[in-house]
C-alpha cells in the first residue's frame, strides 16, 4: 500500500460529505471525506463508528451535548447512539466503520 495524503484526498473529492473508502483493516472500512461547515441530519448506526479529525474540527450534537472534536482527536460513536453534525464542521475527517 502506498503512503496516503488524507488532506489531499479529501480536497480532491467532488463533493463535501461524500466519503471515499481508502482501505480496510479486518472488517472495518477506512473512509476519508471533506467537511464544509454545513450541518447534517442526525443519524444512528447498528455498528460503532470512529470519527478522526485530520484537519479542522468536527462539531457534533449527541443528545443535549455539543462535542467539539479537534484536529488529532477521535470520537467514538457507539452503536445505537444518535449523533448529528453541527454547523462549523470543516476540514478533513476519517471515518472507521464496518458498514458494507
Amino acid at each position: 500500500m502506498a503512503l496516503l495524503s488524507l488532506d489531499s484526498m479529501s480536497q480532491a473529492l467532488p463533493d463535501a460529505w461524500m466519503s471515499r473508502v481508502v482501505g480496510r483493516v479486518g472488517d472495518s472500512n477506512i473512509k476519508v471525506l471533506r467537511m464544509d461547515e454545513m450541518p447534517s441530519a442526525a443519524e444512528v448506526h447498528d455498528y460503532n463508528e470512529g470519527l478522526l479529525v485530520i484537519s479542522g474540527q468536527l462539531m457534533l450534537g449527541v443528545g443535549d451535548e455539543v462535542i467539539r472534536v479537534a484536529q488529532g482527536q477521535l470520537y467514538l460513536a457507539e452503536a445505537g447512539v444518535v449523533h448529528a453534525v453541527l454547523p462549523g464542521s470543516q476540514g478533513t475527517l476519517v471515518i472507521f466503520d464496518s458498514q458494507e
